[in-house]
Parts: C-alpha cells; structure tokens; sequence
C-alpha cells in the first residue's frame, strides 16, 4: 500500500512541477525569485551528492548503505523535497496567479505525502532513525 501512497505523491510533485512548466511559471526576471530557485537547485545538487550513488526510487523504499545523516541531511531529513518545494514557491511568487498557486500546493502536498510514507519506512529499516528524526526538521529547519 504504502508504494501506491508513495508513486501517488511523485506524480503529484511531477505534475505540479510539468504544470509550472507547461504554464510559463518558471522564468523569472525578479532578482529574489533567481535566487530563492538557484539556492533550490544547489541545495538539490548538495543533497544528491550526499547521497551518494544510491538510486532514487519511484516508490517510497531505504536504499542500502546505512542512513544519510551528512551534508544538508545533517539539518533536514528531506532536503531533496525541501529543494523541489522551494522551486515551486519560488515560481509561484515570480508568477503570482491562483494556476502557479494551486500547482505549488500539489507539489508540496505531494512531497508531504512522499515524506510520510517514507519516514515509515525508514524507521523500520533503520532503527537510529527516531533519534535522528529528533535532532532534525523535515523541510524547513526550525519550523517542519
């Protein structure tokens, strides 16, 4: 169940983001919106290359090689989903209309869904996982 769960919250983030695409939300010549969505893709880039060669999944499902709790991982637990929510809000706010929106909000109610799914696993999987959870905010340090 929780793979249906999982696939269901990816294509929610995808389809919000082609959404954003697709409608022209994405480009922006406001100096905040390049910065708030080039600091995404960094942190995106900084989040796979702590990762390692681990695969991503289409499904919610731990990859081997122990739990990641290094580079942005060392603060967010989903800094992969913080970076694609971040993307989103950004071009929401360059394209302010109930579309981008609306589109930013399934991205991110997806990403939701991924992280809870996922979370159950890992906590299976990993037993340190409740502690590092403890330590550590999902998406946005302090707050979630």
């Amino acid at each position: 169940m929780s793979g249906i769960v999982s696939t269901i919250g990816l294509l929610m983030m995808g389809g919000g983001l082609a959404g954003l695409v697709i409608g022209r939300h994405v480009l922006s010549e406001a100096p905040l919106v390049v910065t708030l969505q080039l600091a995404a893709i960094i942190l995106m880039l900084w989040a796979r290359l702590a990762f390692g060669r681990r695969s991503f999944h289409a499904t919610a499902s731990p990859t081997e090689g122990g739990l990641v709790t290094t580079g942005p991982y060392r603060w967010l637990r989903h800094p992969i989903y913080a970076a694609v929510c971040l993307f989103s809000w950004a071009c929401c706010v360059g394209h302010l209309s109930w579309l981008a929106l609306g589109l930013a909000a399934v991205v991110t109610v997806g990403s939701v869904v991924r992280i809870f799914t996922e979370e159950t696993l890992l906590r299976a999987r990993y037993p340190e996982y409740v502690d590092y959870a403890r330590r550590t905010k999902r998406l946005v340090p302090y707050v979630f």
